[in-house]
């Protein structure tokens, strides 16, 4: 399927490993220039490499942190006219309820609320005029079924997705959607962080750990980054355009609800 994006420009915040760079990937292979970016200068310029390498689409890289103003500032100069763009970046610690204060919540409001928010609102308007635009937020499962450890990110994410869903009927009529992409367990670093805390509680090997949660999976296996991108890349694609402010699950079926 032709995604009727070649020749965009992209930003794909936090994209040098993992469920972003299966996004830059996907998108690369579309067609689309993009500007990546990671805190870690060395596995991203690799990334960047290797998309060039591939499918001879510019790649521009920016090492910075992305959930701090500077960090966006330099995102926002490298990439110019920005017609795409997906925003990720990496969860707040876990805990229980006694353990974050203020300090830890505004943590995780600047990561993974305002982050986000803010670089909508220095895109949105050039989409607005140019009479197209995407935007797709990476967000997690826990949006629809909050994970009690996790606190800090339901708190943060579940912001993010009420700001979405008002901003996103607001700007559809000048061609531009906003829809956000809430991945389950996938085979990235992630997952094997995961799988090796498990290891390390229960005195398993990180096989036992990893099959132990595919167990409670429907699909009964991760989920791979090339698929979580081909999603993301449809979601940015000139057929999407009438997707707007949904919450799209990619979890193998782990959620068990309707809505």
């Amino acid at each position: 399927m032709d995604l009727g994006i070649a020749g965009k420009s992209a930003l794909v915040c936090a994209s040098s490993k993992g469920l972003g760079k299966g996004c830059a990937v996907a998108l690369a292979e579309a067609g689309v220039h993009l500007t990546l970016n990671a805190r870690g200068a060395e596995a991203l310029e690799a990334t960047a490499q290797e998309i060039r390498d591939r499918f001879g689409v510019d790649v521009a890289t920016v090492a910075a942190d992305v959930t701090t103003q500077d960090g966006r500032a330099a995102c926002l100069k490298a990439a110019g006219d920005i017609d795409i763009l997906v925003n990720n970046a990496g969860g707040p610690p876990p805990g229980v309820w006694s353990d974050w204060d203020r300090d830890d919540f505004i943590r995780a409001l600047d990561g993974n609320m305002l982050a986000p928010i803010a670089l909508m609102q220095a895109t949105l308007p050039g989409m607005i005029e140019r009479k197209w635009g995407r935007v797709v937020n990476i967000t997690s499962g826990s949006v629809k079924a909050p994970i009690p450890q996790l606190g800090l990110s339901n708190s943060a994410r579940a912001g993010l997705t009420g700001f979405v869903a008002g901003t996103a009927r607001q700007v559809a009529e000048h061609g531009v959607t906003i829809n956000n992409l809430l991945p389950g367990i996938h085979a990235t670093d992630r997952a094997v962080g995961l799988d090796t805390n498990v290891s390390s509680a229960q005195g398993i090997t990180l096989e036992q750990a990893k099959a132990q949660r595919e167990a409670t999976i429907p699909a009964r296996r991760y989920g791979t980054a090339e698929e979580f991108g081909a999603t993301c890349a449809f979601m940015c694609s000139q057929h999407a355009g009438f997707m707007v402010g949904q919450n799209i699950l990619l979890d193998g079926g782990a959620i068990n609800a309707t809505l």
